[in-house]
């Protein structure tokens, strides 16, 4: 089972640089991207029995060592082995 965890700032967080990513996008002619919020990707193959154990250790995994809970939060997307994307 694969794992995709994205892990962003909390929207109370600033975030510097999607700010100067936004500028250069504005810079490059792209006036119409309001915002950029940069993150964290993340992809873990998991040996394990069901959908819900992977669910749970990638929870575990992305809120105890991927992610700073105190200004990110992180989600996470369950992905087929098999699939290529």
């Amino acid at each position: 089972m694969k794992a995709r965890v994205f892990v962003t700032l909390k929207p109370s967080v600033f975030d510097p640089q999607g700010s100067t990513i936004a500028e250069a996008l504005h810079s490059l002619g792209y006036q119409n991207v309001a915002d950029v919020r940069q993150g964290k990707y993340f992809e873990l193959d998991l040996d394990v029995a069901s959908e819900q154990d992977a669910e749970q250790l990638a929870s575990e995994v992305a809120s105890r060592v991927l992610a700073n809970p105190v200004i990110e939060s992180f989600r996470v997307e369950l992905v087929d082995a098999g699939v290529r994307s």
